[in-house]
């Protein structure tokens, strides 16, 4: 769900949704209406045929276009939206008129014309809705029987606003906030440390191990880069209008095969992220309880495949919920879970004098590939930084958000590398969880931390994969059932991988060699020098060749080292 800035008048959020501003709502090329970014004042043009300058303005919300509308995926703006929001603090909770606005998730457009008691209902079971709904959704879209929203998980695409007339138009609530625009320079930041500070911290001091302390070197270096590189996307979101997302880019840079191959690549990271988190609850719960089995007839199963299964039972509900508001207020924790952690590290060294003893070796070639694979994946936000650019209010501050987002979490993955490697030295894990001792009562809180964060937010990793899946279906199999069957063999799926190849370390450091390469560095660069062309400068080019240089070679080193690592432990 989108997190909202609430700090804007209500006139002026009504307003703005009678003019269409929801890019998923709207086909058409007319321009919507814009703020100046350092006033509240709405301009007073009224005409939708403006001259296109007004777009220059920095709080300028992009013009729908076939970039957003027309191609495949049409729901990843909505869906990564939700996996990446953070709720605003000035929100306030249960029993008040706010509670209504939470509800911009990917369904609420399939709610749009539906009466703000159906839009208060935050978490639904996936059932079909009565029939009194549809039969009102009948009356507001008439131009085809087969897309009604309520009828359907997917985002509905519905005509122009400006094409209906004025006695036909759908009914949207005046409460609910504009989808997009809303975010302020400490909601931005608090996104993009939520998407970064993931379970990669867990492995920086198994990082160390493989390559040693001038390995740090390679984790600054990957900052500085991904800093430039997201500023990079950020000029190429601004380079055309209706470019809001990263398969947006593509779009623009190398045409329709461009937005459907960097829509895979972002989609298949998604859907091994969700297989790393089947993998850290297995591990971890096996830590806390490493005696539990299951038998079933002549079948035992030991601790970490019962482990494994469990957890995929308890997320898979998760991921049939019509409103994942909630799931987005609790994985909005992913912060605190990420610094309680290192606290708890650190408490554990200091406090409970563990100690840090171990000097460990300076330089290890022979794990170098792995360790960029490792401190590689700590940057793979970049899937998400164009969503929060668009939804900026003063977009001049991005350079800055970023600066701050990856600093920040570069900190932390430093700090937790440090002091992990240096408390356990050549015995440190893959999860340095796994290393704490057992008797602690701060051991058990960072555990149980880590063991809790991925549950919340499986189900928002899963979702803009399954949602992209879904719209793949035929209009008349886009029914809850076929819905709820794709998305549970999905979760399956990922089960059945993380059963398979249950190395978390390797297969992070496969993950981040092979796919946070590509949309870190590589992809940003050949992006922007594929659109920008004729506009870039000669130390530009320089930069990004070197970037894609730098890339594809970190990408085949530490894909080829993780694979034969993988391989190694089967025979």
């Amino acid at each position: 769900m989108r997190s909202h800035e609430m700090n804007n008048s209500s006139s002026r959020y009504a307003s703005e949704e009678e003019r269409g501003s929801n890019s998923f709502l709207i086909e058409s090329e007319e321009e919507d209406e814009e703020a100046h970014p350092h006033s509240s004042i709405l301009l007073k043009d009224a005409d939708s045929d403006s001259d296109s300058d007004s777009d220059d303005s920095s709080c300028a919300t992009p013009r729908p276009s076939s970039y957003a509308t027309h191609q495949w995926p049409q729901s990843y703006r909505q869906s990564i939206d939700i996996y990446s929001s953070v709720q605003s603090p000035n929100l306030s909770f249960l029993g008040t008129p706010t509670l209504s606005r939470l509800s911009n998730s990917f369904l609420t457009n399939s709610f749009r014309g539906k009466t703000p008691e159906i839009l208060s209902n935050l978490v639904k079971p996936l059932l079909r809705p009565s029939s009194s709904s549809d039969d009102q959704q009948q009356q507001q879209q008439h131009d085809d029987d087969t897309r009604k929203s309520s009828q359907y998980l997917l985002p509905s695409r519905k005509p122009s606003l400006q094409q209906i007339p004025e006695d036909q138009k759908p009914l949207v609530p005046a409460h609910e906030v504009p989808a997009y625009q809303q975010c302020s320079y400490t909601q931005a930041v608090m996104n993009g440390i939520n998407v970064l500070c993931g379970v990669g911290i867990l492995s920086t001091p198994y990082a160390i191990k493989q390559g040693g302390w001038l390995g740090l070197v390679i984790l600054c270096l990957f900052a500085v880069l991904a800093w430039y590189t997201g500023v990079l996307l950020r000029r190429c979101l601004d380079s055309k209008e209706g470019l809001e997302t990263y398969p947006d880019i593509g779009h623009a840079a190398f045409g329709t095969t461009g937005r459907i191959a960097i829509s895979i690549i972002l989609y298949v990271e998604l859907y091994a992220c969700c297989i790393e988190y089947l993998i850290l609850e297995s591990d971890n719960l096996s830590k806390l309880f490493p005696n539990a089995h299951l038998t079933i007839g002549s079948m035992t199963l030991n601790s970490h495949v019962f482990f494994a299964i469990l957890t995929t039972l308890i997320v898979m509900p998760t991921t049939w919920l019509r409103d994942l508001s909630c799931l987005s207020y609790l994985s909005a924790g992913g912060v605190i879970a990420s610094i309680l952690v290192v606290v708890c590290l650190c408490w554990v060294g200091v406090v409970d004098h563990v100690g840090f003893e171990n000097k460990g070796t300076a330089l290890n070639l022979p794990g170098i590939p792995i360790a960029i694979g490792l401190y590689g994946y700590c940057y793979s936000g970049h899937g998400v930084f164009p969503n929060i650019y668009s939804s900026l209010k003063n977009r001049n501050q991005f350079p800055s958000i970023l600066f701050t987002c990856i600093g920040l979490s570069s900190i932390l993955f430093a700090g937790a590398a440090v002091m992990g490697y240096k408390m356990f030295g050549e015995s440190t894990e893959s999860q340095f969880t796994l290393n704490l001792p057992e008797n602690l009562v701060v051991s058990k809180v960072a555990v149980w931390t880590t063991v809790a964060n991925p549950i919340t937010k499986y189900a928002l990793t899963i979702t803009p994969l399954a949602m992209s899946l879904e719209e793949l279906l035929p209009p008349n199999q886009q029914k809850y059932a076929n819905i709820i069957m794709l998305r549970s063999s999905l979760v399956v799926s990922t089960l059945l991988i993380a059963l398979s190849v249950p190395f978390f370390g390797l297969v992070m450091a496969l993950v981040g060699s092979l796919l946070t390469m590509l949309v870190t560095y590589i992809l940003p660069c050949a992006c922007f020098l594929a659109i920008l062309k004729r506009k870039v400068t000669w130390h530009q080019i320089a930069a990004c060749s070197f970037i894609i240089v730098v890339g594809v070679c970190c990408a085949c080193v530490g894909t080829y080292s993780s694979l034969s690592k993988i391989i190694h432990n089967y025979t």
